[in-house]
């Protein structure tokens, strides 16, 4: 199985989602089984590492951000992935808009897979530290809930 997180610019939300998802994977022994990456529909980062913030605040969870490199999305990813998942309906909204004919990948928001408080993560970016904890709080949460489809799926 192969997952894409998707966000605006792939240095906050989607990279978090990422470690998060490869972590609890390892733990739960299928990293071997399931590919995760993460992409922006923006190309502003390309090639750039995570929000030093995010990095800060995932590290002090335990979850390693510093070798993620920032990609946009393309057009192949709709076909390599089996699930893209969106951030926030923006981005859900721009995915649907670059989809190509063929695309055989499921798109669908994060946190629509579980009982969050939001449908959306929340672009922690131009705000404060907390933005970034509640950011992860929301991913471990919505992490939890994609790792019990995907046990059903592999």
């Amino acid at each position: 199985m192969r997952i894409l997180f998707v966000c605006l610019g792939n240095i906050c939300r989607s990279p978090t989602a990422e470690g998060v998802l490869r972590q609890q994977l390892e733990r739960a022994g299928l990293a071997d089984r399931v590919e995760v990456a993460s992409a922006g529909t923006g190309d502003w980062h390309v090639g750039k590492g995570p929000d030093s913030r995010t990095c800060r605040a995932a590290l002090a969870r335990g979850y390693d951000l510093s070798k993620q490199r920032a990609q946009q999305v393309k057009p192949e990813h709709f076909t390599r992935y089996d699930l893209i998942l969106a951030m926030d309906s923006s981005n859900l909204q721009d995915l649907k808009a670059l989809r190509p004919g063929t695309a055989s990948a499921e798109l669908d928001l994060f946190l629509r897979r579980n009982d969050a408080p939001l449908d959306e993560v929340p672009d922690p970016y131009y705000g404060g530290a907390d933005g970034f904890e509640q950011v992860l709080d929301l991913i471990e949460g919505a992490c939890q809930s994609l790792l019990v489809e995907i046990k059903g799926r592999v």
